[in-house]
């Protein structure tokens, strides 16, 4: 599993723009990160990475998109919605 600054450093890197920061900074939570779900930045086909009203289960589980939710998973994190906008992601 990587640590919370491996993962946010390799989301900053795989998808430029994307806001992240820590869940301590939200709600003081530990060791999570959070980020937006309202900023649509794109999957490699062009869809938005988070999308909370999705019904295309084909691209999404539970309105994450497949690309970045087997990107997390391969590194030992998964995403939650905390609202239709916001998104924290925690180690498995």
């Amino acid at each position: 599993m990587k640590s919370r600054d491996q993962v946010m450093n390799l989301l900053a890197k795989t998808y430029p723009g994307m806001f992240l920061r820590t869940t301590e900074e939200f709600n003081r939570a530990e060791g999570g990160i959070w980020t937006s779900g309202e900023d649509h930045i794109p999957a490699k086909d062009g869809h938005s990475l988070f999308n909370y009203y999705s019904e295309n289960h084909t691209k999404y589980s539970l309105g994450v998109h497949t690309e970045i939710y087997n990107l997390l998973e391969k590194h030992g994190w998964w995403a939650e919605w905390h609202d239709a906008g916001t998104i924290m992601i925690w180690p498995e």
